[in-house]
């Protein structure tokens, strides 16, 4: 499996395939995410992120909490994060439902193929079209019932075949999913339907 190595900043984006890249950007699409970490040495663990978002240019937020992942984390502060897609939908509702602290092994139920991340004492899972390498630099309002976590941004990994004519990732190609908290439901984020920051400059 090919992958590159992308690398972000604000207006600009660049890919080199298969290089450590040394600048990121905000990632702006929200969706639905997996989080997967190292329980230990030889175990993977997994989870279901709904609420998260763009903290700044290289740092992410998301809100956890008390469950199996908090304990996780806080024990190792690396972590990926991997944008699930129809393609991916039914296992990855699974590792949201199904708790660690009962089910042992969910990484073997999903069968996604894993391996490790370039940069995080984490695991990547490369069923999913792109996966963010982070670790924690903080938490806020840390209480029994769980935390925020501020995460850096170390490395973006995306699959060669989701990459657009320019190099740059092709969000319409990864049929991300979104949630919708009003009816639980995922919804696949559709095409594009105009300019960022250019078509509202037709009102001036």
């Amino acid at each position: 499996m090919v992958y590159a190595t992308v690398s972000y900043c604000y207006r600009h984006i660049r890919c080199r395939r298969n290089t450590q890249c040394d600048e990121l950007t905000e990632q702006r699409a929200q969706s639905q995410a997996c989080l997967s970490f190292a329980e230990s040495r030889r175990k993977k663990a997994i989870a279901n992120a709904a609420w998260s978002g763009q903290w700044d240019n290289d740092k992410i937020m998301i809100s956890m909490g008390n469950h199996q992942t908090t304990v996780n984390l806080n024990a190792n502060p690396d972590f990926t994060v991997a944008f699930a897609t129809t393609e991916t939908m039914v296992a990855a509702d699974y590792v949201g439902v199904v708790s660690g602290k009962k089910v042992k092994d969910k990484v073997a139920k999903t069968g996604w193929k894993v391996e490790k991340g370039e940069q995080v004492n984490a695991p990547v899972f490369t069923d999913f079209p792109m996966t963010m390498e982070c670790r924690i630099e903080r938490k806020i309002d840390e209480s029994e019932t769980g935390y925020f976590i501020v995460a850096k941004i170390l490395n973006i990994r995306v699959k060669e075949e989701y990459l657009a004519e320019d190099g740059k990732p092709d969000l319409e190609k990864m049929h991300l999913l979104t949630f919708d908290p009003v009816h639980l439901g995922y919804l696949e984020i559709g095409k594009r339907m105009g300019n960022a920051f250019k078509d509202g400059t037709q009102l001036k």
